[in-house]
């Protein structure tokens, strides 16, 4: 997660004029200038893996369920075209922990991200695919994980798209019934050495009607946080509200209880609203590095 900037793109925190408002979105202004590289990828680089993917996905029950909640948001071919994304991810705990709130870009086609603390864009951290990076006064910016969280909100908004790549296990569970209405219900496991956390699992509530996500149970197993395995609890997010963005469908908030025994939800836990979500072609190529003066990160 590296990141250094040109006058191809400028970046300005519009601030609250007041300390009652929230701080503004960050805003990626990107120019017409064809001179320096930017984060993109060929045309045929998206052909192949829609492609790949959709033969992939067709072979299997449980696939050809994603591959229509995929084409109910937008279609995997949309999604890729539209190229790097950006938005806020505000997520605020009800049971005493720490609040997490972002404005970050993410090159959907390499998974690289570049967060920025919301009420001070100064305060970063990010991806760059290999390392995590982080440019903060001090300790107490981001008392969280950043490396973890550098890609976990992408991870919950860019469902089902996520789900395309290698690695991924995809097993079609008995129907269930949420809200009145009938879901399609898909478990997603992961291989060995997938991403820093292959022991997390998810399950998936499609609607059977709309094909659109409407539920993510999950668990976090993430090493840095259980150093000698297992796992939170699983937990149950709603999926509620919907926004376009460039011709993708994506939800409005999420709200995360504890599963209950009977795999319902329970104690009402987090509350995250998404917001400001929009597609940037253009940025430029050394966007995700880490800015002079970061701090790189090591182990988990």
């Amino acid at each position: 997660m590296k990141t250094s900037l040109f006058p191809f793109i400028a970046i300005t925190l519009l601030l609250a004029s007041s300390c009652n408002e929230n701080a503004k979105k960050t805003v990626i202004q990107e120019t017409t200038e064809q001179s320096k590289s930017v984060v993109k990828v060929p045309n045929s680089w998206i052909t192949s893996r829609v492609e790949k993917t959709r033969e992939r996905l067709y072979s299997s029950d449980a696939g050809k369920v994603v591959w229509q909640a995929m084409e109910a948001h937008g279609g995997l071919d949309k999604w890729y075209q539209n190229g790097p994304i950006s938005f806020r991810f505000n997520y605020q705990p009800l049971d005493g922990g720490t609040p997490r709130d972002t404005y970050q870009a993410i090159d959907t086609w390499r998974s690289k991200a570049r967060h920025y603390q919301a009420k001070d864009s100064t305060s970063q951290y990010g991806w760059d695919g290999k390392d995590a990076w982080v440019i903060a006064k001090d300790s107490t910016v981001f008392p969280y994980n950043t490396r973890f969280w550098s890609l976990t909100p992408y991870f919950f908004a860019a469902q089902p798209f996520v789900l395309d790549g290698n690695g991924v296990n995809l097993e079609l569970l008995d129907q269930r019934t949420h809200n009145q209405r009938k879901q399609d219900v898909i478990k997603v496991t992961f291989d060995e050495g997938t991403g820093d956390a292959p022991d997390d699992y998810y399950v998936l509530y499609f609607d059977s009607e709309t094909h659109i996500l409407s539920v993510i149970r999950y668990i976090v197993s993430y090493p840095g946080y259980f150093k000698d395995g297992g796992h939170l609890p699983e937990k149950f997010m709603e999926l509620n509200g919907e926004q376009l963005a460039d011709g993708i469908s994506f939800p409005k908030e999420y709200k995360t209880h504890w599963l209950t025994e009977e795999e319902l939800p329970g104690e009402h836990i987090t509350n995250i609203t998404l917001s400001d979500i929009d597609f940037k072609s253009n940025l430029e190529d050394g966007f995700f590095k880490a800015p002079k003066g970061a701090k790189i990160l090591k182990g988990l």
